[in-house]
């Protein structure tokens, strides 16, 4: 594969799948014909793969998208030759019909579960690198603090960088050792779901990607009971008194109960981001999301392929990420 990505799949020697990723600025590019080597495919059915990622509104092709030019083999004419970062990959990999496909989905399955905070996977000996880097950050801000007299903004600036930084690592050391907690969560809510605005906005969604007939076609009743399980209450109390404990179960069960013929993943995570930006926290101080589009397509996949008793903490991971207080 060229010099802008590599995924190489393999089985270690006890049988398990595993994967080789090279990141070039956080991501993969891999063209069309190396996604079809890579899942064993012909090229037109990951052409197709790929085009209905994009028409039902999955990911953003001027995102995900990039051109590079290169020469011919004669050196006589240059051509623009499109790649697909990390995202249209691992899309395409749950799409697939294939051995590798398959290889591919059992590996990112087990991976996603720490795809959480940068939108690559995170494995130990990576972590480890961090926690160096953080002691090597921590030492250079301590040098710039003994040595120049800084301004409040200026300090403000590098104790955003500890802070962000550290949050994302203490986030991961919780989920590993199943201590994450909710505290500090936002009490006050602006907006009450109801399921026929919820139905409305999905009907939206639907229109604005011309997806199939069967996006958004209710199965059963199981929706309308998602929407009023965030709203439960026990004893005069709620049981999800927060906005992000409540944005966290909608998402949840929206994945988790299939009620659409299609579009189930695609719809919860839709809602999700409705539900929080309709409550004003969709987006931090700064104008920035409070969620990246690679954490919303991890969380999705992860929660997708959760076990049942790991509810209680896929909630709280959503939770986590999403609580701009901590």
């Amino acid at each position: 594969m060229d010099n802008r990505g590599k995924i190489v799949i393999y089985q270690t020697k006890d049988g398990k799948t595993s994967i080789d990723v090279k990141l070039e600025n956080e991501t993969v590019w891999l063209t069309q014909a190396q996604m079809a080597d890579l899942f064993q495919k012909d090229r037109t059915v990951i052409g197709r793969h790929i085009n209905n990622v994009y028409r039902e509104g999955e990911l953003e092709r001027d995102i995900t998208c990039a051109k590079f030019a290169h020469m011919g083999s004669d050196n006589d004419q240059q051509y623009e030759t499109a790649v697909y970062n990390l995202d249209v990959i691992i899309s395409v990999g749950y799409r697939v019909k294939s051995q590798r496909g398959t290889q591919f989905r059992i590996w990112a399955n087990k991976i996603l579960k720490d795809y959480l905070i940068k939108g690559y996977a995170i494995n130990q000996q990576v972590k480890a690198a961090q926690l160096a880097d953080l002691k090597s950050t921590v030492r250079l801000l301590s040098n710039v603090i003994e040595h120049k007299q800084l301004t409040l903004d200026e300090a403000n600036g590098l104790l955003r960088v500890i802070t962000d930084y550290t949050y994302g690592l203490d986030t991961l050391d919780k989920y590993d050792y199943q201590q994450l907690e909710v505290d500090s969560t936002t009490p006050t809510e602006e907006f009450r779901a109801t399921y026929e605005e919820a139905m409305e906005a999905i009907h939206l969604l639907q229109e604005k990607f011309g997806s199939s007939d069967l996006f958004g076609n209710e199965k059963d009743q199981s929706f309308k009971s998602s929407i009023n399980t965030i709203y439960q209450t026990f004893g005069g109390e709620e049981l999800y008194p927060s906005i992000e404990e409540k944005a966290a179960m909608l998402f949840y069960l929206v994945v988790k109960n299939h009620s659409f013929s299609d579009g189930n993943k695609r719809i919860a995570a839709f809602l999700f981001l409705w539900f929080l930006e309709k409550n004003g926290i969709l987006y931090k101080s700064d104008g920035s999301k409070l969620i990246g589009n690679n954490t919303l397509v991890a969380l999705t996949l992860m929660i997708a392929e959760s076990r049942t008793e790991e509810k209680d903490v896929m909630v709280k991971v959503v939770i986590n990420l999403i609580n701009k207080n901590n």
